[in-house]
């Protein structure tokens, strides 16, 4: 089947911008991108969580990507996005700078994250390391991102909204 990329060995993935670092994650992770809209914030909620969005009547939680990863992000602009992404079962928001492209990089372009990498990311958040060409793309494992207690705290924020709804 000529559409089936699995069997060449081929990774698709969203990139995207975090201050002057290139990110990328697989396509399959990623559920939609969304403009910024208004985020209400979450009262006791740790500094990297910017809050929660209703999103065609889901409430998802937002997470700013920049602060997790402890980046210098480039702000708020009108090229900032929202990736709605899987994490874990749990469907969640990620601010990034901007969102540039989908790409398709054979799976022999990526490496194992080298010791040496000029990058603040922490190891743990890193899936590898794409090259192409001059390009490095960070590969970063969304899983691993947030830890269970993270995603169960915000599922668990979620639920309590979601019951303090009064019909709108």
């Amino acid at each position: 089947m000529p559409g089936d990329v699995k069997s060449k060995g081929e990774v698709q993935l969203v990139v995207f911008m975090i201050g002057d670092e290139e990110f990328g994650v697989e396509i399959n992770q990623v559920r939609e991108i969304v403009k910024l809209v208004s985020i209400t914030r979450m009262p006791k909620a740790p500094v990297f969580i910017e809050g929660v969005v209703n999103l065609r009547g889901q409430i998802i939680t937002v997470i700013d990507l920049a602060k997790r990863l402890d980046l210098p992000s480039k702000g708020r602009t009108e090229t900032s996005r929202i990736m709605v992404v899987e994490v874990s079962e749990n469907t969640v928001g990620m601010i990034v700078d901007s969102v540039s492209e989908v790409l398709r990089l054979p799976a022999d372009d990526i490496e194992a994250t080298p010791a040496l990498i000029e990058t603040e990311v922490h190891e743990q958040y890193l899936r590898g390391v794409g090259k192409m060409g001059e390009r490095l793309l960070i590969l970063l494992d969304l899983n691993e991102v947030l830890s269970s207690e993270e995603i169960h705290h915000m599922s668990k924020h979620v639920e309590t909204l979601k019951g303090n709804r009064v019909s709108e």
